[in-house]
């Protein structure tokens, strides 16, 4: 017996949300400059004493608070979002021991940005709920304001903030910040439930 479609999808999400929590532990774990949002998590971490996963799950909820008076409607997805990511995190940089060489550095930096590709793949493709800072973004974008500039705009505030509170900025930052759009335009495609496919075409899942 085949699992049903909405199984199926959830399933996808809830692996493309574990593979993008490891990713975002190894590039923290690599140590040479974390993720945007996470120098953001990182300083909160350090400031409140608390794990960086912690400070994760905290911002998501505060970001899924902001959607009330944009109207956006979480989808499970969504709310799964702040937390399994999250814990993911802190699950990774709990089992794995953290590089002390440049080689193993950049090891750990690659892999977590590469993973970035199949884990956004399954858990947007599950079409399930974009993510709680997408959500905000594309309700302003109803607005009238334009997406690319309000994305801009936050995360720059994001990484601003999360810097002077002592998150770690680097080479990591710009090679995720570079790396990790053209490697997820590669997987959703082919990742993708919401689409209908050609029957010559594998559909993945």
């Amino acid at each position: 017996m085949l699992p049903s479609p909405r199984l199926t999808r959830l399933v996808r999400c809830v692996l493309g949300l574990v593979l993008l929590g490891v990713g975002l532990g190894l590039v923290v774990a690599a140590d040479l400059g974390a993720a945007p949002w996470d120098v953001l998590h990182q300083g909160l971490s350090e400031r409140l004493g608390i794990t960086i996963g912690t400070a994760s799950i905290g911002v998501g909820i505060v970001v899924l608070l902001a959607w009330i008076p944009l109207r956006e409607r979480p989808g499970v997805g969504t709310v799964l979002n702040v937390f399994v990511i999250g814990a993911t995190m802190d699950l990774t940089l709990a089992v794995v021991d953290r590089p002390d060489r440049l080689w193993a550095q950049a090891a750990f930096l690659l892999l977590g940005v590469w993973l970035w590709g199949p884990g956004s793949g399954l858990y947007i493709g599950s079409g399930l709920g974009s993510g709680p800072r997408d959500g905000v973004m594309t309700g302003l974008a109803r607005r009238g304001l334009r997406v690319g500039r309000v994305r801009s705009a936050i995360e720059v505030v994001a990484l601003g903030t999360g810097f002077l509170l002592g998150g770690t900025v680097g080479v990591g930052t710009l090679v995720f910040a570079v790396g990790v759009g053209p490697n997820v335009a590669w997987w959703l495609p082919r990742l993708d439930m919401r689409r209908s496919r050609p029957a010559a075409l594998a559909r993945c899942g």
